[in-house]
Order: structure tokens, then C-alpha cells, then sequence
């Protein structure tokens, strides 16, 4: 009997919330979460400024005043940073007037929300900054030589035949295929895979990386996930190359 793929959440994109106000910034998890994406929460702008130099997320929801570091001062220095420079930044604030709208934008932010706000309004911002920022993410296809990944269908062919997987192996492809050529650790992985608040041992990722290969290889077919000894996996970046 040949395996049917379930249905599963594609590799969620990460958020990353600094916000001291606790209570709101569990509302934002919250609707974030239920959204799709994976959640970071930090109170401090110095805790904030330690997780942006240990991983980059995909977005950031940023308070104003902040302990520690500013807010503001945190966006000029992520502009700075050429890890950073383009990484969609949404400014949370209770100043509404113009000229600190302005200044926020001016500093880097891509987007000013005053307190308070609507949720689904604020979600619906990140969404489209995201879109704007990542496309490949409102993509319904990645492609690559002759593999072809359909995130609204859940579905993986290659050369033409079906590729029966499960629900993680499709998120690790998915993610994988987003960014060829970049090598992901294993920690990364089950970060952006599995969640961030997975307790998960890191050699569980090595299991899904067999299976994946598995499924995806067959005969004389190119493997196209590169292991890179010491570091983590790659979807191999010269794949789409492949006659």
C-alpha cells in the first residue's frame, strides 16, 4: 500500500516579539501562533539584540520602549548589520504623533502600529510585509531540476512521478527548498521544522533526513540534500543545474 502524505502546516515562518508588557505579548503569541508561525517572545532589548546575533527570524514585532535597549535603538542597529539590513521590522508604540511615526520609519521600520491596536489588523500587516519581504513564501510552487513541491496541494513530484512522504519530511523539503545552497544546523532545523518549543533530541533530525532521501532518490537519481559535515543539511544549490 503506497503511503498518502497528510496534510501538515508548511515550514512556519518565525516571528520574533519583543514586547515588555507581558500580557500583550502573550496576546501576540497567541495570535500568532494560530496564524501559522513559529513565536520567539523576549522582554528586553538586550535579549533581543543576543537572539538576533544566535538566529535571524522572519520578521520582527518590535516595542518602542523597551528595557535595556530602546526599541529604536535596536532597529538602527539591525539596519547597520548586514545580517539584519533587510530583515522586515514592524514598530509597536504608543506614541501616535506624525513626527514620531515619522522618525520610527525613518530609523528602518517597516511598519508603525500604535497602541492599541486591532490583532487581526496587525496580523494582516505581517502577512503582507511578509509577502513583500519574502515572496518565495507566498510562492505556491518551490522548483528545482526535476523536483517540484506544491505547498496548497501537498504535493511532491519528481520526473514526472509522485513522491509519497510524511508531514515532517515535507516541512524539512519545504524549507530546505526555500533557501538552496544554505546549510541549516540541526538545531536550526528543529527550531523552524518542528517549533521552537520542541524537546526534541537533534539526531531525531538525522532520522527525518534519511527518510527524506529515501523517498526522494531512487535508482540513479541525484540525491539533493547535501550533508555538510560538522555543520547541518543543504539543499544542494547547483540541483536546479541538473540536465
Amino acid at each position: 500500500m503506497k503511503a498518502v502524505p497528510i496534510p501538515a502546516r508548511a515550514a512556519a515562518a518565525r516571528v520574533l516579539v519583543v514586547e515588555d508588557e507581558a500580557a500583550l505579548s502573550m496576546l501576540l503569541s497567541y495570535n500568532l501562533e494560530a496564524e501559522g508561525f513559529a513565536v520567539e517572545r523576549v522582554e528586553r532589548g538586550d535579549e533581543a539584540e543576543i537572539r538576533l546575533s544566535e538566529t535571524i527570524p522572519d520578521l520582527v514585532i518590535l516595542d518602542w520602549m523597551l528595557p535595556g535597549v530602546s526599541g529604536l535603538e535596536i532597529c538602527r542597529r539591525m539596519r547597520a548589520r548586514e545580517t539584519t539590513r533587510n530583515l522586515p521590522v514592524i514598530m509597536l508604540t504608543a506614541r501616535g504623533e506624525e513626527s514620531e511615526r515619522v522618525r520610527g520609519l525613518a530609523i528602518g521600520a517597516d511598519d508603525y502600529v500604535v497602541k492599541p491596536f486591532s490583532v487581526p489588523e496587525l496580523m494582516a500587516r505581517v502577512h503582507a510585509l511578509l509577502r513583500r519581504a519574502r515572496p518565495d513564501r507566498a510562492s505556491g510552487v518551490l522548483s528545482a531540476g526535476d523536483l517540484d513541491l506544491d505547498r496548497q496541494n501537498w504535493r511532491v513530484r519528481r520526473a514526472g512521478r509522485e513522491v509519497h512522504m510524511g508531514p515532517t519530511e515535507f516541512r524539512l523539503l519545504d524549507h530546505l527548498m526555500g533557501k538552496p545552497g544554505r546549510v541549516f544546523s540541526r538545531a536550526q532545523l528543529l527550531d523552524s521544522v518542528w517549533g521552537i518549543s520542541a524537546e526534541i533530541d537533534e539526531r531525531t533530525v538525522d532520522v527525518h533526513i534519511g527518510r527524506l532521501r529515501k523517498v526522494l532518490s531512487m535508482g540513479a537519481e541525484k540525491d539533493p540534500i547535501r550533508t555538510v559535515r560538522g555543520a547541518g543539511y543543504a539543499f544542494d544549490e547547483t540541483f536546479d543545474r541538473i540536465g
